[in-house]
């Protein structure tokens, strides 16, 4: 079976668009090369430098980091595309498939944050993500969801039949590990100004992520415990889309010279940035997996994130819950997490066993299966 794959949205860049959704695409593409799998794979991609073994890459000269010119690509160029290339099967990546074929198509959903809080996406994104997600997943022979939540809000939100949804977790990459390599010498360059005990949260910064309140929570535990003082914050990810909130609430509470924003971080320094923090926080509103968690823990970082459904999936009992919107849960999870003898090393034994559930192999593996019952199936 030739499997074609639409990666327009990977992105080795270090941005925002390098994060996230491109994580996922550059990780499955290579575990699937590497799966010794009977099946033959081309991915269709931009990104000039992304390489990946036992998959063809063939890359386009449309211009789709623009998004105008990657959705028209995918909706036009994608169809005469499969045609050309033979395809049995076509999987879009990132919530989308091209609608004008009648080649089988599988679609990943990650999240259907823009159904849940449409006032946190820019007018445009939101209305393509809505009518062009909604449309996949009714095309869709079979449909991947990151998590049950996902699977959950495709059943409530757009009616999609429960029996054509597989649930395939995401994986953790092999260098998030307690120990670093012998090659590795020290921490990252970039984590050398962090000069004191740390709380780290990795990922973009967009409202979503609730930094506003996670500083807020922050300011006061620090107002409240004398020896929080020696503590800095520091916020990693690359600016997305309606951030100034989150620099204006760290300037409104002084908090300036504790408040770090080191910008994007390659992930090839992610584990060293995980290794060295005290805790890892991670306050979402909403996810549709939560992959900086299961990095971290697989880190034997400790954790406290807040009470998002896929979070309390992906982590179960290995994590501290803090409700999302509850400022005072937040001081409270923070001062416990400093003050109660043996939290911290609890949650790192129950982090590195769950963290252990989640492989690229066991991703790709289960991702062949779902290309396999498509093939299969009728069209319902």
């Amino acid at each position: 079976m030739h499997v074609v794959i639409n990666a327009q949205l990977l992105n080795t860049a270090h941005t925002y668009r390098g994060a996230g959704v491109s994580n996922y695409s550059q990780n499955l593409l290579s575990a699937l090369g590497q799966a010794g799998s009977r099946h033959r794979f081309t991915a269709f991609l931009s990104d000039p430098a992304f390489q990946a073994e036992g998959v063809t890459l063939v890359r386009t000269r449309w211009p789709a980091h623009l998004p105008p010119a990657r959705i028209l690509w995918e909706q036009t160029a994608l169809p005469w595309a499969l045609r050309r290339q033979d395809a049995a099967l076509v999987h879009g990546l990132v919530n989308v498939l091209p609608l004008a074929t009648s080649v089988p198509g599988v679609v990943t959903v990650h999240d259907l944050s823009f159904i849940h809080m449409p006032e946190k996406f820019p007018p445009a994104k939101r209305f393509y993500l809505e009518r062009l997600c909604r449309a996949s997943a009714a095309r869709a022979r079979r449909i991947i969801a990151v998590s049950r939540q996902t699977a959950d809000d495709l059943v409530r939100c757009f009616g999609v039949k429960a029996d054509r949804i597989e649930v395939v977790y995401n994986g953790v990459a092999a260098h998030f590990r307690p120990e670093a390599d012998r090659v590795e010498m020290g921490p990252p360059r970039s984590l050398v100004e962090v000069d004191r005990p740390f709380l780290l949260y990795v990922g973009t910064l967009e409202p979503r992520k609730n930094l506003v309140r996670l500083v807020e929570a922050f300011a006061r535990w620090r107002q409240g415990r004398p020896s929080a003082r020696e503590v800095q914050l520091v916020l990693a990810g690359a600016k997305g889309w309606y951030y100034e909130e989150i620099f204006q609430q760290v300037q409104a509470l002084e908090l300036q010279e504790v408040v770090r924003f080191p910008g994007f971080i390659p992930t090839e320094e992610l584990p060293g940035w995980y290794r060295a923090a005290a805790a890892f926080v991670y306050p979402s509103l909403f996810e549709g997996f939560g992959l900086p968690v299961v990095e971290a823990m697989a880190c034997g970082t400790p954790v406290i994130c807040s009470d998002a459904a896929s979070l309390r999936e992906v982590a179960g009992d290995a994590a501290l819950i803090a409700p999302a919107e509850d400022v005072d849960a937040w001081v409270a999870g923070l001062d416990a997490f400093f003050t109660q003898p043996g939290l911290a090393d609890d949650l790192r034994r129950r982090g590195l066993e769950r963290a252990s559930r989640f492989t690229w192999e066991r991703a790709a593996a289960e991702t062949i299966a779902v290309y396999e019952a498509a093939v299969r199936a009728e069209r319902r």
